[in-house]
This record gives structure tokens, C-alpha cells and sequence, in this order.
């Protein structure tokens, strides 16, 4: 999370042009709410595969702290959240931090994680995208700087 904040900020700061400095810290609250609601879903899908391994087993699903209905309804609600949110500041940010989402979710965790080696190659697009998310909320726009950022 640490490192989807910072990315995100960077895009958003090195963005050319004057930039609204509220329009920033709400648009990267809502790229937090996205991640935090991703990694939520990323939990509730994969609970069974969490209880089994040493590493994961203290999460709050497995531990039963947390039901799956209870993940997955905060999931939506933080993910949908935010790219409602930012939808105000942005609604090209909104769209991009929407599709992020999916991605990480739908491809990624759902479809990838289980079936190929190589999820995290692919699945690893997610995990870029937030400095554009950052340079999109902050311009309205992308262009070469912010996919080299990528």
C-alpha cells in the first residue's frame, strides 16, 4: 500500500501545470480506498488458500474475525468508493483506477494467481498504474511522461 501511495504521489507532483493541492489529497485518499478495497477482495477470494499457508493463516478471514460477506461488501464499498470519489476530482482518473481494480481483482487474482507462473508479470500492470492514476487526476490526460512512469 505504502508503495502504491508513493507512486501515485509521485505521478500526481511531477505532473506539468498548476496543480489543486485538495483536488491531490482526495485524489490520493481515493487511490488508497481503491487499493485497500483490491486487497480486500484479493483476501476474500482467496481465504481458503490463506487458511492453508503459515504466512497468511493470521489474516482476519482466516482467523474468523472477518466473514467473507463482511470482506467482500467492504471490498466493493472501498474500491467503488473511491473511484466514485475521484470521479468528482477526475473522471478519467475514476475510470483508470476503476479498470485498475478489475485488473488486480478479476485478472489477476481470480484468473491469473492460479493458473500460471507468470501471474505476477502480468498481474504486475496493476501495481504500475498508479503514478498514472497520480499524473491523470492531475492533468486530465496522459501522455508519454506518465507512461514511462508506468
Amino acid at each position: 500500500m505504502s508503495l502504491v501511495m508513493f507512486t501515485a504521489m509521485v505521478g500526481f507532483a511531477v505532473a506539468p501545470g498548476r496543480r489543486d493541492a485538495l483536488a491531490g489529497y482526495i485524489a490520493l485518499l481515493c487511490i488508497a480506498a481503491g487499493a485497500g478495497g483490491a486487497g480486500a477482495l484479493n483476501m476474500w477470494y482467496e481465504a481458503d488458500l490463506d487458511a492453508a499457508m503459515t504466512r497468511t493463516a493470521g489474516r482476519p478471514l482466516p482467523r474468523g474475525r472477518v466473514s467473507r460477506s463482511e470482506a467482500l461488501a467492504f471490498g466493493l464499498a472501498l474500491a467503488g468508493g473511491g473511484a466514485a470519489i475521484l470521479g468528482l476530482v477526475n473522471a478519467a482518473a475514476a475510470a483508470l483506477l476503476a479498470s485498475t481494480v478489475f485488473f488486480y481483482v478479476v485478472i489477476y487474482t481470480m484468473w491469473l494467481k492460479r493458473r500460471t507462473p507468470q501471474n505476477i508479470v502480468i498481474g504486475g500492470a496493476a501495481g504500475a498504474l498508479p503514478p498514472v492514476i497520480g499524473w491523470l487526476a492531475a492533468t486530465g490526460s496522459i501522455g508519454l511522461e506518465p507512461l514511462l512512469l508506468f
